[in-house]
């Protein structure tokens, strides 16, 4: 190890997963741990969702994550100032040695996540380590770049997954006995999601789970634009230094399946009426007078047959399915695999967004992104714009495509589920 934490290796077979010290909230100086967490920056979407976490207490880690300001930079810079006062203040502490981190997450339905949280070494792409799956807006690459460099430090981990040995592994081992002992932290969010944490700090631990991840390859599940944020700015950086690696969390999921879900879309300035009117003779369209749960099983009876969506905004549901081949053919590429061709959401960019509606899919006052899908209704309904309802796709789908170099379009899953934002963070300037 190097004066840093980090690993001297020059030969790196896998994941390189490195111990660090946590920069973690004090209890004592917050009303409570579920106060001042969040979902991922990309998770809370709309501003009330911001002022309503800015609410709960006043060092809520949305501060850091979100920051409310006129302008970028002005918020950046506020970013960085509340970081550091909350450091001088002691309101977060770093912890006195480095190490690993175990994480866990349970729900009433039983669910149950654990994984590891370290520094991950940034490997190239062409060292097939660490696999995207989806497309970046460069847009949000760069704003989520001009927030670290504020803060100079990662702020939330992304969300990897890897298919390990199940419980024979080493690391399986380490996190199942860590899960036994009593945790550095216990909170339950307003979800009704319990989280635990632990550190692993023994050498022979740490050096255990490293060598038993660098076998494995990763596929990123959540934080397509944070891994290409670090990318970044590790190339701004002269090596070595800490910015070489970002913060993960790595679930194994071959013990811990993910959920995978879909992101819907929001088109502002698209009216239902005017939507469904440019479908005539393109897709089959039906109108559902059902609640949304219904409207969500006839969406997946349909995409079991092939491509379906459901359009809302008008206090009723459209289903979208059976697209005409030709329609398709003049607008899908045909330089990609038939798996990536046939997505709903490669439909829905290259022909109802480009093709019919003429959306850009990078334009945010067109189009917005957003995981819940009442959510979506609600503001498309409230807003007279179009929601589009997504199918979610399986998870080997999408980790046979990323095996094979291909990237789906941007936002086309959400895996879950995420790590709460606000547990631990790393610094890379202390």
């Amino acid at each position: 190890m190097n004066s840093a934490g980090h690993s001297e290796a020059t030969v790196r077979r896998g994941l390189e997963l490195t111990p660090f010290r946590g920069l973690r909230y004090d209890p004592d100086r917050v009303g409570t741990l579920a106060a001042v967490t969040s979902p991922p920056y990309d998770v809370v979407v709309r501003p009330d969702g911001v002022h309503h976490l800015q609410s709960a207490d006043p060092h809520n880690i949305v501060r850091l994550i979100l920051p409310q300001a006129a302008t970028p930079a002005e918020r950046n810079a506020q970013a960085g100032r509340t970081l550091h006062r909350w450091v001088s203040e002691g309101v977060l502490t770093t912890d006195p040695e480095p190490g690993l981190y175990v994480y866990e997450q349970r729900a009433g339905d039983g669910l149950l996540q654990r994984g590891v949280i370290g520094a991950l070494h940034l490997s190239e792409p062409s060292e097939g380590v660490v696999l995207p799956h989806e497309d970046v807006m460069p847009h949000v690459v760069a704003d989520r770049a001009a927030l670290m460099r504020a803060t100079s430090a990662n702020l939330e981990p992304l969300l990897l997954t890897y298919r390990g040995d199940g419980s024979a592994s080493a690391t399986a081992e380490i996190v199942e006995r860590a899960a036994q002992q009593p945790p550095l932290l216990a909170t339950t969010t307003e979800d009704g999601f319990h989280h635990r944490l632990w550190s692993v700090t023994d050498p022979a631990d740490v050096d255990r789970v490293r060598s038993d991840l660098a076998r494995h390859q990763a596929l990123i599940a959540d934080g397509h634009h944070r891994w290409a944020t670090y990318r970044r700015l590790r190339a701004e950086h002269p090596s070595p230094s800490p910015w070489d690696y970002g913060l993960v969390l790595l679930v194994d999921t071959v013990r811990y399946p993910l959920r995978v879900r879909a992101i819907h879309r929001l088109l502002h300035g698209l009216p239902v009426a005017d939507a469904v009117a440019t479908l005539a003779g393109r897709f089959r369209v039906r109108r559902l007078e059902v609640p949304l749960p219904q409207a969500l099983e006839a969406l997946a009876d349909a995409a079991g047959e092939g491509n379906a969506f459901l359009l809302a905004g008008d206090g009723a549901f459209h289903l979208l399915d059976r697209p005409d081949p030709a329609l398709l053919a003049r607008t899908v590429p045909a330089d990609r695999p038939a798996a990536w061709r046939t997505l709903d959401a490669t439909v829905l960019h290259a022909t109802l967004l480009d093709h019919v509606w003429h959306i850009p899919e990078d334009d945010p006052a067109r189009i917005a992104y957003i995981h819940d899908a009442a959510a979506t209704v609600e503001k498309a309904e409230h807003d007279g714009d179009t929601a589009v309802l997504m199918h979610p796709v399986h998870e080997e789908v999408v980790r046979d495509l990323a095996r094979q170099g291909v990237t789906m379009p941007r936002k086309s899953t959400s895996f879950g589920p995420k790590p709460a934002s606000g547990l631990v963070l790393r610094a890379l300037d202390r």
